[in-house]
């Protein structure tokens, strides 16, 4: 009964334009990528001996806090077993 019409399918041209190019590498600047290269790897290791001189100065803070803490625990027991007596 009713059926949709549907949308004739356009043709496509027979002959399809082609464009030849050729493209040039593009210019240099004149500047050369090795010494960037250097100060890349040079901030790397910076940032890595940064990272390993903090690492050591937080174990150490934490050592030491564990050394207080151990230190703190003996002395009251000290005092309380004196108090005691």
């Amino acid at each position: 009964m009713l059926r949709p019409k549907l949308p004739d399918v356009p043709t496509l041209p027979t002959t399809i334009p082609t464009s030849q190019q050729i493209q040039a590498p593009a210019p240099s600047a004149g500047r050369p990528v090795a010494p960037y290269v250097g100060i890349g790897a040079g901030a790397v290791a910076a940032v890595v001996v940064v990272g390993i001189v903090l690492t050591a100065l937080l174990a150490a803070v934490a050592i030491s806090a564990v050394s207080v803490a151990i230190a703190a625990v003996v002395l009251r027991s000290l005092v309380s077993n004196a108090h005691k007596r």
